[in-house]
């Protein structure tokens, strides 16, 4: 073992020591040793071991444990400490900006676990809720996370909307011809580690072309396609293809193999010719698929049988589901909030601040609550015809309780259920909290249901089925989270909601104005599930939204 492996085991040693709040003294004194072995003039293996106990900065104590790793290649002390530490929390160490004593804060007083969580924490403004991390360190932490997320070449979609267009017109111009998007980017998925690019030239010419500018790092080429690494982090993945062929390229490179698969089984003949793909499925005599559908062959028979439904759209919303104040750990005022969405064409704000039980958030007590509802009041008169809803995000608790009385759920217009604490669960016990929560009268939406948080955290296992069955029984809509990290549930779901009549809600979950944006992401994951307009609760008109609830109410007898 060299003396730079060695110093970073005592690094490691001292860190993790003050992560757990072990004796800083011996803390601090491994981080010097640490220091002092990695200037060392000679190798420590060549050093004996009376000699080792004597160098400056080493000691008796030190020393058997310098001895220890050249001899085993362990330490007994570290790994006691790594066996107690979650991965994710190691992994915070590699965050520029982030100290063992903030890591130990965020873990042990935050409860979060890993890179993921921290940084859905951030956009949540939790951490300027705890002393030593005000709005500038959030911040910070923030552009950290971001810029090491980035050098491990995964991406949420949201992360590469912009960069995928972007790099659209450079290679358009690089290669002075149009090149066409095409792949996962196309197809909507949640996540995406290659961007992929049909590009009409030879292999020959594009990798001449490339290999000259700067930016772009050849990994691999074979007869079908390039792969280069950009300077921007993600990978990219071009197809040659003949002017002629163009269109035929970028069809197959955007279905996925299963659906490429079943299209040429049922459709032994095609001529993809000089148009586009409408052009080609009407020429099939069969209903056009979206790039987003294809994922699987089922698609071609709802596409046979022209059942395919008009897909949600963006401009559908007409409401903000899902809001966050700087009542509990939103930024911004109620009635800023709310005409930010009168600005942007809404007709309503559903206003749903974080529970009691929700203290790292600032959540609402009843008291809080009382004060905010005669805060809507007021805003109500003041901005009609545009409405505030009364609402709350209401976490669920270990026995599927709701946290607040019957009395207290009564004086909302509508509730959100959401689990917040306690995620390390079996289905069995998520599956007993989601159900007893479903069943409350007052629950109106299911929040985010599995608390997945994309590239982080996979979220707690549940039986979908069930859980959409129970939510039909009891009028319960399902959110569609649209937050860019969570997407929660899952679009894969959504068709089998839709199948049992249960409503889709696409809430962005914003804790600022800024993020009522999110719906656009929401709205691309409930067009895979094959959402419309007409099943989803935050396209409702004003009036038709307080229609629903009201006859909601009157079927649950509140």
């Amino acid at each position: 073992m060299e003396n730079y492996q060695v110093a970073e085991h005592f690094s490691l040693l001292g860190k993790l020591m003050d992560i757990h709040g072990e004796n800083s003294f011996k803390a601090k004194f491994y981080a010097i040793a640490s220091y002092n072995i990695d200037k060392l003039p000679e190798p420590l293996k060549e050093i004996s071991a009376d000699k080792i106990k004597t160098l400056p900065g080493i000691g008796d104590a030190t020393g058997k444990k310098i001895l220890e790793l050249l001899q085993t290649g362990k330490m007994q002390l570290l790994d006691d400490l790594l066996e107690k530490t979650p991965p994710g929390v190691l992994e915070m160490l590699r965050v520029k900006g982030l100290g063992p004593k903030k890591i130990s804060l965020i873990w042990k007083k935050m409860n979060i676990e890993n890179i993921g969580e921290l940084l859905y924490a951030c956009h949540e403004n939790r951490l300027m809720l705890y002393n030593g991390f005000g709005e500038k360190t959030q911040k910070n932490v923030l552009a950290s996370i971001e810029f090491y997320q980035k050098q491990e070449g995964h991406y949420l979609y949201a992360q590469v909307a912009g960069m995928a267009e972007e790099l659209k017109k450079l290679l358009s111009r690089i290669f002075a011809t149009p090149v066409e998007i095409c792949g996962s980017f196309v197809r909507q998925s949640e996540t995406i580690d290659e961007l992929e690019y049909v590009v009409p030239l030879e292999g020959k010419m594009i990798m001449a072309k490339l290999k000259s500018q700067p930016g772009f790092q050849l990994v691999t080429d074979n007869e079908n396609s390039i792969l280069f690494q950009s300077d921007v982090g993600i990978k990219v993945l071009l197809y040659p293809s003949s002017p002629k062929e163009l269109h035929e390229t970028v069809f197959y490179t955007t279905g996925t193999k299963e659906f490429n698969k079943a299209f040429r089984e049922r459709f032994k003949k095609y001529d993809f010719g000089e148009g586009d793909d409408a052009a080609l499925f009407k020429s099939l005599d069969i209903q056009y698929i979206p790039p987003a559908l294809r994922e699987n062959g089922e698609i071609l028979e709802m596409a046979a049988s022209f059942s395919i439904p008009k897909l949600i759209q963006p401009g559908d919303i007409r409401g903000i589901i899902h809001c966050h104040s700087n009542w509990s750990d939103g930024v911004g005022s109620i009635e800023e909030l709310a005409m930010a969405a009168v600005k942007k064409g809404f007709e309503y704000l559903v206003l749903s601040d974080h529970s009691k039980a929700a203290f790292y958030a600032n959540g609402l007590n009843e008291e809080r609550v009382k004060a905010q509802h005669g805060l809507v009041d007021e805003l109500n008169v003041k901005l009609f015809p545009f409405k505030i809803f009364k609402s709350i995000e209401s976490d669920i608790l270990n026995d599927g309780s709701l946290d607040y009385s019957n009395p207290v759920l009564s004086t909302f217009d509508l509730v959100i259920a959401s689990v917040h604490s306690n995620l390390k669960m079996n289905e069995e016990k998520a599956m007993m909290r989601l159900m007893n929560a479903i069943e409350n009268p007052y629950t109106t939406i299911l929040g985010h249901m599995t608390g997945r948080l994309l590239l982080s955290r996979n979220g707690f296992p549940v039986n979908h089925k069930k859980i959409i069955d129970s939510c039909s029984a009891n009028n319960v809509a399902i959110e569609l989270n649209a937050h860019p990290r969570r997407l929660d549930m899952r679009w894969q779901w959504l068709s089998y909601a839709l199948e049992k009549n249960v409503l889709i809600s696409v809430d962005p979950d914003a804790h600022s104005a800024e993020e009522f944006d999110n719906v656009r992401y929401g709205v691309l994951a409930a067009q895979k599930g094959m959402v419309s307009k007409a099943n989803n609760l935050s396209s409702f008109t004003l009036q038709n939204f307080e229609k629903f609830l009201k006859s909601r109410k009157a079927s649950k007898g509140i």
